[in-house]
């Protein structure tokens, strides 16, 4: 049966029902809206449920078959070759970007995108945005160019042609001229559903026989559109339900004059969709067999139509809004929000400013109202009051502010200076109100950052400050659009599976893609707008700002007071550098600890009250309207181009649907800590690393012989400046801890959820900052998981041991774990019942408040009526053993190593730290024997963790200078050593503990060094399509040929990537970005574009390597584990290599655990990332003289490696200073390639590359009589040697050494080990 409004849209539209069949239902109607499968999208099989799906209610899985199915799939999924993701790499600045521009774009263009933009919002300067986009059309192909910029641009043109009666004639004409370049293919960009929306109503608004008509030859009608729609196969209801059609009424012009097209086309089917459509949009389309009769609408008569007594049957009113609601369940195959939950989130992000503002207000006119005397106002006014005062004046500031600039630039513009960077187009996409909450609220949470007290660095400040007036932009937007947003139910069992992964991908592309259609085109902005809008906004605050201080007069004993400014600028010298910096009145930032904080927090930086939008593009998911990115990007245009690129190949699936996961564990506050936690921070005592709200610890004391004694004012200055720092740290975590309380008072009584994104290792972290679980022990204790689960035997076995685990007993065997707290059950039920006013044993503990936590849990459980069904939420943690190590381990087969860390099975846990240790204090007692007077002071005090941070961290890359400093910190900790003799301690112990530990782990030192080498040999190379230009005959200098050497640096563009088993590509940051001055209102600031391309950094790419692919082994195994314990239904959260689930599945998790880091390390991970280096870089070529370094350490360590260069007789002559990796072909064959270098074949002397290198060696010019001589010989030496190779190249790919050789450990081994992850 045909639903009433199609029916009547088929009589309206066609002079004989027998002309077309009968449409076909768009679905059939089931029982559950939620299963509802769409013809829109391609049917799946129904065995199958992608992340996005929940499963059917009647589908049950056998644990240990889908157990075992899964791992097959993963084994095969991990075994397979990685599909790469490979991008030309970015070229020298001095060379124009031509087709890179594909890929990269310069900071210019997206300036000159981002104030296009700016003119682009609410109509701020179309004219001048026409200008701007003409500008970059002609920048074909170019990364900025994108669909939505043209619609956006066409949006406002038809906007333009209605507001402006008299051009709308031209308005309209530019409209059309735009529009036929895209069709015709000369803008490169193929029109989109939006566009073809936009241009069906300027048919509707200006064709001939409209109430405004205006001629165009370029003008196409309704049917050419749908031609030219169908061609392009877009769907004619994306079409209809587009963002730019506002109305329900014109939704239904467009459809109705659609529909004729299609009929005069015959396109029967395009006639039974739309009808559909009309059908839905009515509220006919019902989710149940029975038809529900809809609401009519009775058309309006006109006075002559009611006197002639006309009657006209009901229509069903078009709602434009269930379409896309419809549309969007079609595209996400999943419900929409529930509207209660949904709504309070929307409020939660989208109010945070009026919440601030409400809140400043009251406070303000509480005070007012009271009608005390200023002095009693003074002592008892709260911040929010003084905030509120604050946001009147700024925001009047401004309004004018904003008014005088806009007039200076447009005087700029009439006089033709294009110099001038248009900063008004972006202080109008905000209101002023807005802008002044956005500033105050800002510098309130930067406070204390950066390690300066009661104050920020400025150019962090500034920046941060105009990216969050940026971000409230885009926010808006994304409001404004309304757009239906998806949540993630059910779990998955086949991600690994190629079918599961391609419905995986086509979910999240639909998704993705409706998305995009749904929100307006914006763009970045660049590091240099953000700080000066920054700039001009914290002047402003400067000026207006103030506070009212009182002060009792030491020699009258009157009350005195003063207004000072509640923000001032300075300069403060850091190491030596000289930083500018924002500080706070020490009036404010003391209220900053004590006060309220909720209403200034913003919403980017809470938890969410539903589960994140699941991750479908770059900068689409998390939170709700919050633009977020699904990377944390380190100032790598590279990074950003290689993940987008990934994410449109649909390489990313795994990595999104794991963020996913980690985003929908559920959780909520526990409120019995929180209590506790209250009444500490209102006692102002220090307890459970809560620090006291006076500052506890006495100041030093001045010697006697402070005048005198040189030596003794030198140690009392230096012990107060450590007194100084550590007074002024407490404030700073007393301010971070009344955030925290805050934010877990808010969330009392509600579920909670936390967003994730990646770093570009591809770890995960929760997106929000202050309360989440990532954080520490004070978050830890106060977060519980929201779903609880039957704690059972082994639930509650595990967690006694997860208390001993917590409070330091974590080196014993599981059992004795247990009994060790069955045997403290009096203080832990003291603890529990009892925490402030008992014993307070739980104080005691590594993590005290996790550890009251974990009390309370077991003895409400043990004093339950059955232990074994009580339901638990708390979260019990397996933990790696210095999991860099484990990896490490498992990579080199090191068999030594895996039982220190825990890999080879063994009755009682391995503890590497204390190893280290012990071989650390063996080597101090023999020093001290011999005398060594800072090993006699160190006896006695090498703990287990005095080394375990530097142990810990040696795999991470740790250099030594780092670990003298973690080493340092230690030491004062343990306030048995002075002050002043720490540091020289600590260098002396961090030599030790390094030296120990490369002793120890002989096989993870050589696959460190392998891919240190890799990454030294992979960041000195020229890209092949650059190796022409880079070897060409440079300008002549000084009438001499110049050597090519500084040539062959600035083309070393390539940064080291590589692509994890999950396909994430990781590119590796580290460039030589020259810092660029920026002048703003407050200061010049330096920063470093991203945009702009510069040569790597060898030597940070080099060491940053090894760390850095071991963290993304780690992640990729965090990763796998998250997804396959989601597929057994399994709650998970995790803190890197620490892994949370409910204490009732822990053995499952650990199960887990163990089969994917066996199946990680059994696909042979080093082996294939030395074939992707072979692929990636085939053809880069490498210098020979970049083998020359001072010492000659590098070719000794690729001798050493194994690292041999094929050459002919009569090129070995000639490579005599690499002779140690060269091997001599008696076939003649070589891998040496030649090529001159020079102009004209000229020869280059000596002279010159002793210029050359002069220029290099910085140091040189200090030098003066005999030592510059005896210098200028060294480098003669080298020249001769450098000469020979000059113009010699290798492939890089045949100098890779090649993989050291690997040990006896296997690791199936790990299945039998108890205490791998424990």
């Amino acid at each position: 049966m045909l639903p009433r409004t199609a029916r009547q849209l088929e009589t309206t539209l066609l002079s004989s029902r027998q002309s077309l069949p009968r449409p076909a239902r768009l679905y059939s109607s089931p029982s559950k809206k939620l299963n509802a499968p769409a013809t829109a999208t391609a049917h799946l099989p129904r065995t199958d449920f992608p992340a996005f799906f929940p499963p059917p209610q009647n589908v049950v899985h056998d644990q240990d078959s889908a157990a075992s199915s899964s791992s097959h799939l993963l084994e095969d999924f991990l075994t397979r070759k990685i599909p790469y993701t490979i991008l030309p790499t970015p070229l020298p600045s001095d060379v124009p970007l031509n087709d890179r521009e594909r890929w990269f774009t310069d900071s210019a263009t997206q300036d000159q995108a981002a104030v296009m933009d700016a003119c682009l919002h609410n109509l701020y300067d179309v004219p001048r945005a026409k200008l701007i986009f003409d500008r970059l059309r002609t920048k074909k192909g170019s990364a900025i160019l994108h669909v939505s910029m043209y619609n956006l641009v066409m949006e406002s043109y038809l906007a333009m042609a209605e507001k402006d009666a008299q051009q709308t004639a031209y308005w309209v004409e530019e409209l059309w001229k735009l529009y036929t370049d895209m069709e015709n293919g000369n803008e490169q960009m193929s029109p989109s559903a939006g566009t073809f929306a936009l241009m069906l109503q300027a048919w509707h608004k200006y064709n001939p026989t409209s109430s405004n008509p205006v001629r165009s030859k370029l003008a196409l009608h309704p049917i050419q559109l749908l031609e030219n729609m169908l061609n392009k196969q877009i769907s004619v209801v994306d079409v209809v339900a587009d963002r730019t059609i506002a109305s329900s009424d014109l939704a239904s012009t467009v459809l109705m004059s659609l529909s004729q097209a299609a009929i005069n086309l015959d396109r029967v089917a395009i006639v039974t969709e739309l009808s559909r459509a009309q059908a839905i949009a009515a509220g006919e389309e019902s989710t149940t067999d029975d038809e529900v009769t809809p609401v009519l609408r009775h058309k309006a008569l006109s006075p002559e139509e009611i006197e002639q007594g006309v009657e006209f049957p009901a229509e069903i009113p078009f709602n434009i809004k269930l379409l896309r609601n419809h549309l969007a369940h079609i595209a996400y195959a999943r419900r929409v929000l529930p509207d209660d939950i949904g709504a309070r989130q929307k409020h939660l992000e989208t109010s945070v400013y009026e919440i601030a503002r409400e809140r400043m207000k009251e406070e303000y006119e509480h005070f007012e109202t009271l009608g005390i005397n200023t002095e009693n106002r003074l002592k008892d006014s709260t911040l929010q009051s003084w905030m509120w005062q604050w946001h009147q004046d700024l925001r009047t500031r401004l309004e004018s502010e904003i008014k005088l600039i806009a007039a200076f630039e447009a005087k700029m513009l009439n006089r033709h200076d294009q110099s001038t960077q248009l900063l008004s187009p972006y202080l109008a996409l905000v209101k002023a109100d807005r802008l002044s909450y956005i500033t105050i609220l800002e510098l309130m949470r930067l406070q204390g950052s950066g390690g300066v007290n009661h104050g920020m660095k400025t150019t962090r400040a500034l920046i941060a400050i105009g990216k969050a007036v940026e971000m409230e932009y885009k926010a808006q937007m994304c409001r404004t659009n309304d757009i239906a947003i998806p949540t993630m139910t059910g779990h998955s069992t086949n991600f690994f599976s190629a079918l599961g992964y391609s419905n995986l991908q086509k979910r999240r592309m639909a998704a993705a893609r409706h998305m995009q259609d749904g929100e307006s085109w914006t763009t970045p902005w660049s590091q240099a707008v953000r700080s000066k809008i920054g700039g001009i906004l914290v002047e402003c605050l400067m000026d207006v700002a103030y506070v009212r201080r009182q002060r009792e007069d030491q020699v009258t004993g009157k009350s005195e007071t003063e207004d000072q400014p509640a923000f001032y600028h300075a300069y403060e010298y850091v190491r030596g550098t000289k930083l500018g910096i924002l500080k706070l009145n020490p009036a404010v930032a003391e209220r900053l600890s004590t006060d309220r904080l909720r209403e200034t927090i913003h919403p980017r930086h809470l938890p969410m009250l539903v589960a994140p939008k699941p991750w479908m593009h770059i900068r689409q998911g998390g939170y709700l309207y919050n633009k977020t990115s699904v990377m944390r990007f380190k100032e790598s245009i590279e990074q950003e181009t290689y993940l987008q690129k990934a994410i449109d190949d649909g390489k990313m699936e795994l990595v999104l649907a794991g963020l996913d996961v980690l985003g929908s564990t559920p959780w909520r506050i526990n409120k019995n800590v929180y209590d506790v936690v209250l009444r500490v921070w209102n006692s102002g005592e220090r307890m459970g690393k809560i620090p006291p709200a006076v500052y506890d610890q006495p100041a030093p004391e001045i010697p006697e012989n402070y005048e005198k004694d040189l030596q003794a004012r030198s140690v009392h200055l230096q012990r107060q400046r450590s007194y100084t720092q550590a007074k002024a740290n407490n404030h700073s975590e007393r301010c971070n801890v009344n955030y925290k309380i805050e934010i877990a008072r808010a969330f009392l009584h509600d579920k909670l959820y936390m967003p994730h994104n990646l770093d570009f290792r591809g770890r995960a972290y929760p997106i929000p900052p202050h309360l989440s679980h990532i954080g520490d022990d004070l978050c830890r204790g106060l977060l519980l998981f929201a779903d609880p689960k039957p704690l059972g035997e082994r639930g509650l076995w595990w967690l006694k041991i997860h208390l001993a685990n917590l409070y330091g007993y974590d080196k014993a065997s599981f059992q004795e774990r247990a009994d060790w707290v069955m045997e403290r059950l009096d203080d832990i039920a003291d603890s529990a019942t009892n925490p402030l006013d008992g014993r307070r044993w739980w104080t005691k503990g590594d993590d005290p408040w996790q550890v009251l936590a974990t009390c309370m849990e077991l003895h409400a459980a043990l004093q339950s009526e059955d232990p074994h069904s009580y339901m638990s939420t708390l979260p019990v943690h397996q933990d790696g053993t210095c999991n860099g190590l484990q990896h490490y381990a498992a990579l080199g087969g090191d068999a030594v190593g895996a039982k220190q860390v825990n890999l080879a099975a063994g009755d009682r846990p391995s503890d590497v730290y204390t190893y280290v240790g012990r071989l650390v204090d063996q080597q101090i007692e023999a020093d001290a024997a011999n005398g060594v007077e800072m090993a006699k002071l160190l006896q006695g005090k090498i703990t287990r963790k005095v080394v375990k941070q530097t142990v810990m961290t040696t795999v991470y890359g740790v250099t030594f200078v780092g670990a003298r400093e973690q080493i340092e910190k230690q030491l004062k900790d343990r306030h048995d050593i002075p002050d002043e003799l720490c540091w020289t301690a600590a260098s002396y112990l961090a030599k030790k503990v390094l030296t120990c530990i490369g002793d120890t782990f002989t096989g993870a030192k050589h696959i460190q060094n392998w891919l240190n080498l890799c990454a030294r040999l992979i960041s000195k190379t020229i890209a092949p399509d650059r190796f022409i230009d880079a070897i060409a005959a440079p300008k002549k200098k000084r009438g001499r040929p110049a050597v090519a050497m500084s040539r062959f640096k600035k083309e070393q563009m390539t940064s080291v990537v590589w692509t994890t088993p999950l396909q994430l590509p990781i590119v590796q940051p580290y460039r030589k970005h020259a810092r660029k001055q920026v002048m703003t209102a407050v200061q010049s600031v330096f920063i470093s574009d991203p945009s702009s391309p510069a040569e790597v950094n060898s030597l940070k790419q080099a060491s940053a390597f090894p760390p850095n692919f071991i963290h993304s082994l780690d992640a990729t195994h965090m990763m796998l584990t998250a997804l396959e314990c989601h597929s057994r239904g399994l709650t998970f959260a995790s803190v890197h290599d620490s892994y949370w689930t409910h204490a009732s599945t822990i053995d499952s998790m650990a199960e887990v655990i163990r089969d994917t880091f066996i199946l990680l390390h059994s696909s042979d991970v080093l082996g294939k990332l030395h074939q992707e280096f072979k692929e990636r870089f085939k053809g880069f070529k490498l210098p020979l003289i970049h083998l020359q370094n001072k010492g000659g350490n590098l070719v000794k360590m690729l001798s050493e490696s194994g690292v041999r260069i094929v050459a002919t007789p009569e090129q070995a002559k000639s490579l005599e200073s690499i002779a140690a990796i060269v091997e001599v072909s008696e076939t003649g064959s070589s891998a040496i390639g030649e090529q001159p270098i020079g102009s004209e074949g000229e020869p280059i002397s000596d002279q010159v590359f002793l210029e050359e290198l002069d220029e290099e060696d910085d140091s040189i010019d200090e030098w003066e009589g005999q030592r510059k001589k005896a210098a200028a010989a060294n480098i003669a030496r080298e020249a001769k040697a450098t000469r020979e190779l000059l113009g010699k190249f290798v492939d890089v790919v045949d100098l890779l050494p090649p993989l050291p050789e690997k040990g006896t450990f296997s690791v199936q081994e790990i299945k039998s080990s108890p205490y791998f992850f424990s």
